[in-house]
């Protein structure tokens, strides 16, 4: 069934308008139109009776106008409305101001609200000023148009900002605080990162110099994803400073005098700006003197003069120098100060070797270790001085030429081996205290006093021990009582004796270890010849490998204690031969009665003193092979046979 058509509302000739809100109803009118200016125009133009209902059913809404009513009513329509998105960024008027809002009109249907908030940083807003607005929402939930200034300062300000990047500009920015490595800079209303390396062309120390300044700036950088600009201040001076570079460079010459400011120190020197290109002042460059870092005297900061010491064109590295615009201190060195001069100073190195002696500012000598002690044993030097002490000295060598001296301090008292009581001090048979400096296989040295050192031998620390080495008797450092053997004061030479302390004990050995005595004995080492055996008082006595036999046929070991025969005693040489085997066993004694009865003094005795002097004294030696040569020349010759 067709739908029936919709009856036109009846007008009243009365009220015109009527008509209107009855095409409102209908809702004929269109939302992009005004309802007050629609009705306006229809009340300026209808007349009563005159509406021609037919020609609006046929032709719509509008077509019943002549071409100069649509024109009239599309003049109208074009000046009440603007066409606005949300996202977008338009100018707004001012239309009204109140205590929490400013009114502002976009052309659009209605007006907007924004906080005066957003506004503090204008100082004399007005109703009639001009301001880019950003367009939240057209129509919120309240059918409101909802504005902001703030996110228009912040799409125009990424826009002029890229700009800048694209076309690059020098822009303003204004630092509003200090950061982590730099500075943080209002760019437009967005925040930027200055770089501390991107503030200057030389080192910043100070950042808070720059913050709540304007500055020049321009973008560097932008990450769009972290919402990140990046400035540089650096980059505006560049320019200049190259070209700067340039001029200085083509002009440099070797000896050059130039004045520039300190801007970076380091422990091997400090780098000056000479006006766009740097140079190394090099620490041993900054003063004759001996210095151990640039800022004991000088500063960051500081303007001064340097000379153009070398200049490579093609690295451009400038080397320059400081002390070398004063005359240097030798040539002001008194021409008094000759060898045998007492000068002073003060320590100012120490080394392994010995110590730098300062006598004024660039003026040294070197006091070697051995010149700082009369001891023969060289020490550390740090034992006798160390940096910052003040003493003095003897000049031992000086060649001004080379600029160089040698120094001494022993040489300030007397060398002890020249005094006059030295003699007596030393004599003979004296007995003294000394420490022990050092140890070598033959004995080992003891400081009796500072400049004084005697020789202990290794045989003459014990009377009764076999010592091989000294360091099995003592050790460096202790303390030892010694007494006086020779003395060679021209030499300077000082033989000394622990065991002499203390009598001979060989003397009354003799009458105990009697050759066939027997003694309790305790093996306590071996070897391919035999044993060493330790006997009563504390002596050691060797038993060869056949007499180191039980009688049962095993060999004793280490540790046994066992009863020994004495089979032969020798006091020149400290040494006693013991058998375990002439316990059970009457061969050795039988043999050694007749070979002592039969041989020829004369000839046995002059064999034997050949044998101790060809045998260390130190070691028990080659017993057996004495023995047998004793036996053999106790073994009577035909020719004396025939004479008895």
């Amino acid at each position: 069934m067709a739908k029936e058509k919709a009856k036109p509302a009846e007008i009243d000739e009365d009220d015109p308008m009527k008509e209107v809100k009855a095409l409102e109803k209908e809702e004929i009118v269109s939302e992009a139109i005004p309802a007050t200016e629609l009705r306006k125009a229809v009340k300026a133009m209808a007349v009563p009776g005159e509406f021609d209902w037919d020609a609006f059913e046929t032709k719509g809404f509008g077509e019943g106008y002549s071409s100069s009513d649509r024109e009239q009513m599309e003049k109208l329509y074009a000046g009440t409305v603007t066409t606005v998105d949300s996202g977008e960024v338009v100018d707004g008027v001012v239309v009204g101001i109140n205590d929490r809002d400013v009114i502002l009109n976009i052309g659009f249907k209605s007006d907007g609200l924004v906080p005066l908030a957003e506004f503090k940083d204008v100082a004399d807003l007005k109703i009639g000023d001009k301001v880019e607005i950003f367009i939240e929402e057209r129509e919120d939930k309240m059918g409101q148009l909802v504005l902001s200034r703030r996110k228009a300062k912040l799409v125009k300000g990424w826009e002029r900002i890229q700009k800048a990047l694209d076309e690059d500009l020098v822009i303003e920015g204004f630092v509003k605080r200090r950061t982590k490595g730099g500075l943080i800079v209002d760019v437009y209303g967005i925040e930027a990162f200055l770089p501390g390396s991107q503030i200057d062309v030389k080192p910043i120390r100070d950042f808070d110099i720059y913050v709540n300044k304007a500055m020049e700036v321009k973008v560097v950088k932008i990450n769009y994803t972290n919402d990140n600009v990046v400035v540089s201040h650096k980059v505006l001076i560049e320019k200049d400073l190259e070209e700067q570079k340039v001029a200085i460079l083509s002009n440099l010459e070797k000896g050059q005098v130039l004045e520039g400011t300190i801007k970076n120190m380091t422990n091997f020197g400090v780098f000056i700006d000479l006006g766009g290109v740097d140079g190394l002042l090099h620490i041993t460059d900054i003063s004759w003197g001996r210095i151990n870092h640039p800022e004991e005297v000088l500063k960051l900061d500081q303007v001064v003069k340097v000379v153009v010491l070398e200049f490579d064109e093609d690295k451009k590295r400038i080397s320059l120098g400081m002390k070398q615009l004063t005359s240097h201190p030798w040539d002001a060195l008194p021409a008094d100060i000759n060898v045998g001069s007492k000068v002073s100073g003060k320590i100012v190195n120490v080394a392994d070797y010995g110590a730098f002696l300062e006598l004024q500012p660039g003026v040294e000598g070197l006091i070697h270790v051995s010149e700082m002690s009369w001891s023969q044993h060289l020490r550390n030097p740090q034992d006798f001085m160390k940096v910052g002490d003040e003493i003095e000295a003897v000049v031992l060598t000086i060649d001004r030429e080379e600029r160089k001296m040698s120094l001494g301090i022993k040489q300030l008292t007397e060398d002890p081996w020249t005094r006059q009581d030295v003699m007596t001090k030393y004599a003979i048979g004296s007995k003294h205290e000394g420490v022990v400096r050092n140890l070598t296989n033959f004995g080992l040295f003891i400081e009796l006093e500072e400049g004084i050192d005697g020789l202990v031998h290794v045989s003459d620390l014990s009377w009764t021990k076999k010592i091989k080495h000294p360091s099995e008797f003592v050790k460096v450092g202790d303390k030892m009582q010694v007494v006086v053997l020779e003395l060679d004061a021209a030499n300077r030479r000082l033989a000394l004796s622990h065991k002499h302390l203390e009598e001979n004990p060989w003397d009354t050995f003799e009458t105990i270890f009697t050759e066939g005595s027997v003694h309790k004995c305790t093996v306590i080492s071996k070897n391919d010849k035999g044993a060493a055996l330790e006997l009563p008082y504390g002596i050691e006595g060797f038993c060869s490998n056949k007499n180191l036999v039980k009688e049962d046929g095993s060999k004793i070991e280490v540790g046994e204690s066992l009863d020994f025969k004495v089979l032969e005693f020798s006091k020149e040489d400290r040494r006693i031969s013991l058998s375990h085997k002439a316990m059970f066993s009457a061969e050795e004694e039988k043999e050694k009665p007749a070979a002592k009865k039969k041989a020829p003094a004369a000839a046995k005795g002059k064999t034997i003193d050949k044998i101790n002097q060809e045998v260390e004294k130190s070691t028990l030696g080659d017993l057996e092979a004495l023995s047998a040569l004793k036996d053999k020349l106790n073994t009577p010759k035909a020719d004396d046979s025939k004479a008895e």
